[in-house]
């Protein structure tokens, strides 16, 4: 997902489509460009990216950063981002990209599930003036952009099963508008802060032991019934991730916790 704004949307490119507005396209193995967009690509990571795809390689997100992620602070943000890294050959591909496709088909980022929609958020002056903004910007390569099944972004995106993919991407992007602003008091992301904030984003596993087994519980009173899910289920806990980013580094209350100093 990409925070755009209103003075950069007429630069995009693309064709800009509303919900319900139609495109035509299709993909598969059969057409002569197969593969051919997984090579050379920034491809950004969001959080819930790495959560489905380090269960899918069954090995830790430390693992996974660690193999498989450049991270890099661009000069316009206060908060890295990551990209995954390609495979050290010609043609950049994808890291897993076969023979066959996609070698992580069902949990493939956002990005390439989307592909060839490209999603972001118009933000307007307020927090709540927010806009889904939908681009058909397939590449010139691209075969499938001359085939006649028809879409709108939102059956494409149940088509592709995109729902909880763009659900997280959206909460990862209200977190990210925050970093427009520099949270770290001089001391850059890092620094304690902004090493914990990383963590919380883009390592599910090692948020999910600073929880359990630090003094976390002791300094935070957490909903009881909100306990077993924050330990089993990673999409409530990176939820619960982006909340505590918020009310560690801007003090924005949550309803799913609270300092233990204070009443809920």
């Amino acid at each position: 997902m990409k925070r755009v704004n209103i003075d950069q949307l007429h630069s995009i490119g693309g064709e800009r489509l509303k919900e319900n507005d139609t495109f035509s396209f299709r993909c598969g193995p059969d057409l002569s460009c197969f593969g051919r967009c997984c090579r050379n690509l920034n491809l950004f990571l969001n959080p819930y990216d790495i959560v489905r795809l380090r269960k899918n390689l069954n090995i830790a997100s430390s693992c996974f950063l660690d193999e498989y992620t450049d991270v890099v602070l661009r000069p316009s943000s206060h908060f890295p981002d990551v990209l995954l890294t390609m495979s050290d050959n010609d043609e950049k591909t994808c890291p897993f990209l076969s023979a066959d496709g996609c070698a992580v088909y069902p949990d493939r980022p956002d990005t390439c599930r989307m592909f060839p929609i490209e999603y972001g958020v118009l933000y307007g002056e307020h927090d709540n003036d927010a806009e889904n903004v939908y681009i058909f910007r397939p590449p010139e390569f691209c075969a499938g952009r001359r085939e006649q099944t028809v879409w709108t972004p939102l059956s494409w995106a149940g088509d592709q099963e995109a729902e909880p993919y763009n659900r997280m991407t959206r909460r990862w992007g209200d977190v990210k508008r925050y970093f427009g602003n520099d949270p770290w008091g001089g001391r850059g992301p890092d620094g304690p802060k902004g090493k914990m904030a990383f963590m919380a984003a883009y390592n599910i596993d090692s948020f999910r032991e600073f929880v359990f087994k630090s003094s976390f519980l002791n300094r935070y009173k957490v909903k009881h019934a909100l306990l077993g899910s924050l330990e089993r289920d990673d999409e409530i806990l990176l939820e619960f991730a982006f909340q505590w980013i918020l009310h560690v580094l801007w003090n924005v209350e949550s309803r799913l916790f609270s300092l233990k100093n204070r009443r809920f």
